[in-house]
């Protein structure tokens, strides 16, 4: 759906009467294009608390970058090392001096900040950004790296937690379409920054911004993996998938190298035959509430080889104010929702249809996490979703599979486009982006904990929202 007011607010005409009357102006997201071929293009400034230990990481990642140009902040306390350091990696980085009359302009700053261990050298945090953050290019990525806090304790524990209020201010203030991202690491897990590094600074997370990931110790090699086609060889399954976000899904995955077989209900048989024609993919009609289904989703993956990819994408809304609410209502969508996805996790696993190496990523939403009225079903079973990831997490892990949820704020869809104008306005709006996402958006994020190079990324829960201004 077109955002009328964006277009209006981009034309020369309404720049200047939208800055006039000092009304917000919704950057035009940049989002990856086919053929683009370095992750990040232009300069990127790096930085570290003493004695971090994730800079070898984010050097090797973004040699990697052939449009990025690096450089060290020539007045921050520890850039000799940093030369050294980039020096030993094979890393040309030039070595910067802020100045408040410069010209220079940044479209990544990544600090390490994993060295932090108590609350005064979160100091360290202010002396980087404070000089260049004013310097960011439109769209434009911020990333700070930090130490998983809950493997912690005392005052670093404390501190590392800092970070999170930190980050996720600097994402209301920055604007032009610009994000910020932090990337907590385990010790040793560091390796694992790769895959979080890479996505948080393309333009494939353009509408993901004051998000926080963890990462833990996993056997990935960086250094082998093919970035262009991650998904080369994986079979996938997403349920949902004859429009909407679920098409676009399909789509991500599929451009991404997996064979992607798309599930809808039989009355979407024409448009889940559109779609898998478009992709080269396999279709499944089928009711996921049926008591038969999740023995027809393992077979049919048995069929296929196993699947690697599972996104639990399908998913209904039925709002009424909770004293209205009939009981079926209720029923049909915690079933829906999330009871079928539990059922079908079981079937797959039991019957060693999805293997070591699986990916389970699961649809939630904004209103599991901050409500909504009128969505008391359908907010509790989009929560019960973000419980689904932290309730499995470890006992997949065993197995060697991951789980997580993406979180959608306002997605430009034919559902939203049903909402009356005001509150829709309202969700466009009320985000630092100021502007709705795109059904694309939920789909990178998706294909990112799909990718075999996040193996060390399970129960997580990234909001694609723009960073919405109220609420979670």
């Amino acid at each position: 759906m077109n955002d009328t007011y964006q277009t209006i607010a981009n034309s020369s005409v309404g720049k200047a009467l939208f800055n006039a009357i000092n009304l917000p102006i919704p950057v035009i997201l940049e989002r990856w294009q086919p053929g683009q071929a370095s992750f990040i293009d232009g300069r990127v400034l790096v930085g570290a608390a003493e004695g971090g230990s994730a800079m070898d990481t984010i050097l090797a990642t973004l040699k990697t970058a052939s449009g990025a140009q690096l450089a060290v902040l020539a007045n921050n306390g520890n850039a000799s090392e940093l030369q050294k350091q980039a020096a030993a990696a094979g890393v040309n980085a030039d070595n910067y001096t802020a100045t408040r009359e410069d010209d220079a302009r940044f479209k990544g700053l990544v600090f390490d900040a994993t060295g932090i261990e108590n609350p005064d050298q979160l100091k360290a945090l202010w002396a980087f950004f404070h000089p260049v953050i004013k310097k960011l290019d439109k769209c434009a990525r911020v990333l700070v790296i930090g130490r998983t806090p809950e493997t912690l304790s005392g005052a670093a524990r404390v501190a590392q937690r800092g970070l999170e209020g930190f980050t996720r201010s600097v994402g209301k203030e920055i604007k032009r379409g610009a994000t910020v991202q932090l990337i907590y690491a385990e010790a040793g897990a560091e390796s694992q920054l790769a895959a979080p590094l890479q996505f948080f600074l393309s333009p494939k997370s353009a509408y993901v911004s004051g998000q926080v990931v963890r990462a833990r110790q996993a056997g990935f090699d960086a250094e082998s993996f093919d970035w262009q086609r991650p998904l080369a060889g994986k079979k996938a399954l997403v349920t949902g998938g004859s429009r909407g976000i679920g098409a676009a899904i399909a789509r991500v995955l599929a451009r991404d190298g997996a064979e992607v077989i798309v599930l809808d209900i039989p009355p979407m048989a024409e448009d889940l035959n559109k779609v898998a024609g478009e992709i080269g993919g396999h279709t499944l009609e089928l009711d996921i509430t049926s008591d038969e289904a999740p023995g027809v989703i393992a077979r049919t993956a048995k069929e296929h080889g196993g699947l690697d990819i599972l996104v639990h994408n399908a998913g209904v809304t039925r709002d009424k104010m909770l004293g209205n609410m009939p009981e079926n209502l209720w029923d049909m969508v915690l079933n829906i929702n999330i009871a079928s996805q539990l059922r079908i996790n079981e079937q797959l696993l039991a019957d060693g249809a999805m293997g070591e190496g699986g990916r389970i990523v699961s649809i939630s939403s904004i209103a599991g996490i901050a409500g909504n009225t009128g969505q008391t079903n359908y907010g509790c079973s989009k929560a019960a979703v973000i419980g689904m990831v932290d309730a499995y997490r470890e006992e997949y892990a065993d197995q060697g599979i991951t789980i997580n949820a993406v979180a959608p704020g306002f997605i430009e869809t034919q559902m939203t486009a049903a909402i009356p104008f005001t509150i829709r306005e309202a969700g466009r709006r009320m985000n630092a982006m100021n502007q709705g996402g795109q059904p694309v958006d939920v789909a990178e994020t998706i294909a990112f904990f799909a990718s075999p190079a996040a193996q060390g990324l399970t129960g997580n829960v990234v909001r694609v929202c723009g960073q919405m201004m109220l609420g979670a």
